[in-house]
């Protein structure tokens, strides 16, 4: 019984060495970290969705994208990053258009410039933290990795001052040391996976993002010919 409770994990990870304990310890803070940032961008990344959804089916309904604009002006948060790039691409062209110009088409191309800036901001907002995810996911085995090797090594030095090596004596050493690759896999598994599925889905939304202000241009250049 005493030998099973000194090999138990908790036992291990106590009974580690002082830069082993370290590592362990930065790898819970980045899988901390990481489930945090996990949870928000689901969280975000659904919402767009759905918004970008509730927007399209607005706008394609028939009614009158003036009163639409207005409605998303008085709301911007509510209604999602879609409906703030048309919004910023239909006041540009209001402005534009209630200006004197000689040029027909400055109304189209500031509507064009507003919306480009528009959705650049709001790929940006639903990529970031992103680049934490990946970077968890690539790193966090390398730094188990180390514990891992910091912990054998030392494991190994111990057996100096024995007389007799035998495997009791130096597998608690390598457990623990094993322990740090596992929390760093643990660290890295989650991270790379929602990686690429939130990349996969903001690619998904940013060409929706880039259809509708094609087809968005589309109908203000008919309004102004």
């Amino acid at each position: 019984m005493e030998a099973t409770h000194d090999m138990s994990i908790l036992s291990l990870v106590l009974q580690a060495s002082v830069p082993v304990q370290l590592v362990m310890l930065l790898l819970v803070a980045i899988s901390v970290v990481s489930w945090t940032y996990i949870f928000s961008k689901h969280r975000a990344i659904k919402d767009a969705d759905t918004q970008t959804r509730r927007f399209e089916k607005d706008f394609w309904s028939g009614g009158d994208l003036s009163m639409l604009q207005q409605s998303i002006s008085r709301q911007r948060d509510e209604h999602g990053p879609l409906a703030r790039i048309f919004d910023a691409g239909m006041t540009e062209f209001l402005k534009a258009r209630n200006k004197s110009t000689s040029d027909p088409h400055a109304p189209l191309d500031g509507a064009r410039r507003a919306m480009t800036a528009a959705y650049q901001r709001e790929v940006d907002e639903l990529e970031s933290r992103l680049n934490f995810l990946a970077s968890a996911g690539s790193v966090s085995p390398y730094i188990g990795l180390l514990g891992t090797v910091w912990g054998i090594m030392h494991a190994f030095v111990g057996l100096a001052n024995v007389q007799q090596a035998s495997l009791a004596s130096v597998a608690p050493g390598i457990a623990e040391a094993l322990i740090a690759t596992a929390i760093g896999l643990f660290a890295a598994i989650p991270a790379v996976v929602a990686y690429n599925r939130f990349t996969h889905a903001v690619d998904r939304l940013s060409i929706r993002f880039e259809s509708f202000s094609e087809e968005f241009l589309n109908i203000l250049q008919r309004q102004v010919r």
